[in-house]
């Protein structure tokens, strides 16, 4: 944790294919590390921590927003897209964390948000005093109300947080907002709203950036006719490039000229969408090499802990990237979806559509019902079978330590706007709302916010939390920490080509396995019961097998159990 980030080569640093099956790790800068004091993670707390982040074995740092925010949407609520907030840092300390991660080899995306801008942008408070059909109004969605005055919004559009999509102004207009009423849509037709954002590429990255994840990606581009269809006519629409407001064909043409400004750059930068769509084929657009050349996948996000689901997932996502020419992504947690130690202790879902998290408080509370160790073994199980897959793994932090979803957040001290809006039964995949995974880190076993920060913490930490802390896990041999590293250290060393081939023969039933170019193979047992191990040097494993003590090393003849919920990496013998 205390060592000092190498100096990386220029010719590592110019990898343009470095993106392709990188580790990253992601950053909600509010709950990493405080370095003043005052309850909020900064940029000085993220440069202290950097050698544990290098020591932890990244490609990659993800840094969701930190632009100055009002905070109605945990900093998606952007006030500057070319500034730091106050309370997290300065420019100057951004160039200064920049500077660090470089030097101990590790990139960094940025978050940005394109779809909206906060209610306090500057473009949005000279909308509100501008007049109708004014150019600075034509930058977001502004319409005239229905009803006899205009008293009635547009449409009967609901916001993806809840309550109605359109807020009125004091002059009797309207504007769109698909998320937050502080989060006003941007017009995309607007060129000036084109202009400005290629401006906000070109800042970050002559900063030093590497890449961008772009939130919300499939819904920059919106056509609304005079006449709004209604909220049912609306969702009957099919989303195949046509529809209204989502994943519209021409959100292609804008990330074409973003494309254009990523190629100015050697490297050239990188991106990612966040693009919920319906088909592998749309999605496949947005990781297309003319745009944004990346698309998440969040299928293993709402997977049970199933070998069938597991290895149909596997197989079509490889599948649609061999189409772009892409490298998939892996996520199993991230800042808006339970932690997936929670999640693989909750009653499977059965391929059913239904929220864990709205099951899991409608039950009857936060504890019901879940089996917080099998959670963390599945988890572990689960992350080692994501490290070994070709293309890129996204971490979250704290799923380094084994961290479970907060539920015991006082309703007072929820942040999540989504929580206050909205019904458990709607609040997405954890039913209370995000903050549950947005709790600031443990560092230390004792201390106000567990080395957090010294001035507390701004969303309240179990006491838990002491034993799934940093100091608790550092250097002890099984602790999912150690785990992680030595999956990320071996990770850097095996990966190659990107390909695996299914091993037919070992995987049934329960069992799934896949072997790697290099002759390394991993072995996920998905069930309960042990089964036997194949032969092979035994590199790592995610719970302690019978014939060692932390979960790698050895030799397996064959003869060996592999238990249930847990992944083992080999080397054929000979290999």
């Amino acid at each position: 944790m205390t060592t000092a980030p190498l100096t990386v080569s220029a010719g590592q640093q110019a990898d343009a294919d470095w993106w392709r099956q990188a580790a990253v790790y992601q950053i909600y800068p509010r709950s990493f590390a405080d370095s003043n004091g005052d309850g909020i993670g900064d940029l000085g707390g993220i440069i202290s921590r950097v050698p544990y982040l290098q020591q932890l074995g990244l490609d990659a740092v993800w840094l969701s927003p930190f632009y100055p925010s009002a905070l109605a949407d945990g900093g998606y609520d952007v006030d500057d897209f070319r500034d730091v907030d106050p309370k997290i840092g300065t420019l100057a300390e951004f160039d200064e964390m920049v500077a660090a991660l470089h030097g101990a080899g590790i990139k960094l995306i940025v978050d940005l948000v394109p779809n909206h801008s906060s209610d306090r942008h500057e473009w949005f408070r000279e909308a509100l005093a501008s007049p109708k059909g004014s150019n600075a109004r034509a930058r977001y969605i502004f319409r005239d109300g229905m009803g006899e005055n205009g008293e009635l919004p547009p449409a009967d559009w609901t916001s993806i947080f809840g309550g109605p999509a359109w807020t009125r102004v004091p002059d009797g207009q309207w504007y769109l907002h698909s998320f937050a009423t502080e989060q006003p849509d941007f017009n995309w037709k607007h060129p000036e709203v084109h202009e400005d954002f290629k401006r906000t590429l070109r800042f970050w990255s002559d900063r030093g950036v590497d890449g961008f994840r772009i939130d919300v990606a499939h819904g920059l581009a919106k056509d609304l006719d005079e006449v709004l269809p209604s909220r049912a006519e609306l969702k009957a629409m099919p989303k195949d490039g046509t529809h209204p407001l989502w994943d519209r064909d021409e959100v292609h043409e804008i990330y074409a000229e973003w494309r254009a400004v990523f190629n100015e750059y050697t490297p050239a930068r990188t991106a990612v969408a966040e693009a919920w769509v319906e088909t592998p084929e749309r999605r496949a657009k947005y990781a297309s090499p003319e745009g944004l050349g990346q698309a998440f996948n969040f299928d293993l996000m709402e997977a049970d802990f199933d070998a069938t689901h597991f290895r149909d997932i596997v197989t079509d996502n490889l599948a649609q990237s061999a189409v772009t020419g892409s490298s998939t992504t892996w996520v199993f947690s991230n800042h808006d979806g339970i932690r997936h130690a929670t999640r693989y202790g909750l009653p499977p879902r059965n391929g059913q559509a239904v929220k864990h998290g709205a099951e899991w408080v409608l039950a009857g509370g936060p504890e019901d019902g879940i089996d917080k160790e099998l959670g963390l073994r599945r988890a572990r199980a689960a992350t080692m079978f994501e490290l070994a897959l070709p293309g890129s793994a996204y971490l979250y932090q704290g799923e380094e330590l084994g961290l479970h979803e907060v539920a015991e957040i006082p309703d007072a001290q929820r942040q999540d706007p989504a929580f206050w809006r909205t019904t458990a039964e709607d609040r997405g995949f954890d039913g209370l709302g995000r903050d549950g995974c947005r709790v600031p880190l443990p560092w230390t076993r004792e201390g106000e916010s567990f080395g957090f920060g010294t001035g507390g913490a701004h969303l309240p930490q179990p006491a838990w939390f002491a034993d799934f802390s940093v100091e608790a896990e550092d250097g002890v041999a099984g602790s999912t920490l150690e785990m992680y590293r030595e999956a990320l250290r071996l990770r850097s060393q095996l990966q190659s080509e990107e390909s695996l081939t299914w091993d037919e023969k070992l995987s049934t039933g329960d069992v799934l396995a896949f072997e790697r170019p290099g002759g390394w193979l991993s072995v996920t047992n998905f069930g309960d019961a042990p089964v036997a191990l194949p032969e092979g040097e035994v590199l790592l494993a995610s719970t302690p097998l019978a014939s060692d003590d932390g979960g790698a090393g050895g030799v397996s003849t064959g003869g060996q159990q592999l238990p249930g919920a847990t992944t083992v990496w080999l080397r054929r013998m000979g290999a």
